[in-house]
């Protein structure tokens, strides 16, 4: 369910949240299981994995915004948004500006934006409706 659960919210586009309940509720009837109430899916998009983004295959302007990283491992995408619009020139602001919906979502709510960055991100989220 999990799996169906992150395949469900993983898109570039955020899904109504009453659409996906519907067929999150339709799925676990099939299933024999009972249907999560509406705060447990709201629950679910602090946790849901956002993707990991391998630092090697960034490009260079998105690296340097990482930059008490190496160019070796992976970075969640959420984390990979946050570093983008504090640390990042306008290149990695951009990269970042194109991340799926759930890493925007979840970057959001990160502590320790500087103003100006967290005035970036709530622009591209309302841009894009999240």
């Amino acid at each position: 369910m999990q799996a169906w659960v992150q395949a469900e919210l993983s898109g570039y586009d955020r899904p109504p949240i009453a659409e996906v309940i519907v067929r999150m509720t339709r799925r676990c009837r099939e299933a024999g299981l009972r249907p999560p109430s509406r705060a447990t899916v709201y629950k679910l998009l602090a946790t849901t994995e956002t993707g990991s983004y391998r630092v090697a295959e960034l490009p260079p302007a998105v690296q340097d915004a990482l930059y008490n990283l190496g160019t070796t491992g992976e970075v969640p995408g959420h984390q990979l948004a946050f570093y983008c619009f504090n640390y990042g020139s306008l290149t990695a602001v951009s990269f970042a500006s194109g991340l799926p919906w759930l890493a925007l979502h979840r970057a959001l709510r990160l502590p320790g934006y500087r103003t100006k960055s967290r005035g970036l991100i709530e622009a591209v989220a309302r841009v894009r409706g999240i």
